[in-house]
């Protein structure tokens, strides 16, 4: 690595972070750290969501998925919009009227207090099993580029997101975020333009993309109604709209 390879790298992993608790560093409120404030515009918070969305997983393992299946892959992403206008029209007024942090402390209110604890300790395994695997494929990718022990890059990546997360609260992840998702396609513009000059002299993008049809890896909607194949426009639409819900 050069000069310029570490001042991205430590600029974009400490920079973001110093920033998000820097900005959050005057946060008192319990209201303000885990909802952000009211003020807080709509497209960062549009923006956080795509980040939260968008992990490092999907950076890295979306376009190996694509090379090896093709891009049907993408149906699964048809029922979220439908989701979130579910979310926007039925659960957040919902919250909003009776003034809760969260779903749990809804369940709480709704049901009991036992329903609430089964419900935040699944939501907790289950993001906890997940979020090891988002430090976990980065980290592989900084260990072999730094030369570091793997163990030693996952902790620093936790102790790193855990300091400005504690620090700043939902602020602070919002106010990341954006600079999290410039990064992301930032990168993915690099990887793109990186691609198209290392192609073979004379095929371009469009003899790629017409290599990439023929092999059937543009196939990106499949009405079929066979209950063998892995992704089709019915899976993506009803269950990406429960994943995502």
């Amino acid at each position: 690595m050069n000069l310029v390879d570490w001042v991205v790298l430590i600029g974009t992993m400490v920079g973001i972070a110093f920033y998000g608790a820097w900005r959050t560093r005057d946060i008192r409120s319990l209201d303000t750290y885990l909802r952000g404030r009211v003020s807080t515009g709509w497209g960062t918070i549009g923006v956080s969501v795509m980040a939260t969305q968008a992990s490092a997983i999907t950076f890295l393992s979306i376009p190996g998925q694509g090379f090896e299946s093709g891009i049907g892959f993408v149906q699964n992403y048809f029922g979220l919009p439908l989701a979130l206008i579910i979310v926007c029209a039925v659960f957040l007024p919902v919250y909003r009227r009776l003034d809760v942090y969260t779903a749990y402390e809804f369940l709480g209110r709704r049901f009991d207090e036992k329903t609430r604890l089964l419900g935040a300790a699944l939501f907790l395994l289950q993001r906890g099993l997940a979020t090891g695997v988002t430090i976990y494929a980065p980290s592989i990718i900084l260990s072999t580029v730094l030369g570091w022990p793997l163990d030693l890059v996952i902790v620093f990546s936790g102790v790193l997101v855990i300091v400005y997360t504690v620090t700043g609260g939902s602020e602070a992840v919002g106010l990341t975020h954006k600079w999290q998702m410039a990064v992301i396609f930032g990168g993915m513009v690099t990887a793109l333009v990186v691609l198209l000059v290392k192609l073979p002299a004379g095929l371009g993008f469009s003899g790629a993309a017409h290599v990439a049809g023929a092999l059937g890896k543009l196939n990106a909607v499949d009405v079929s109604m066979d209950p063998s194949r892995r992704y089709t426009l019915w899976t993506g639409l009803f269950g990406g709209l429960f994943l995502s819900l």
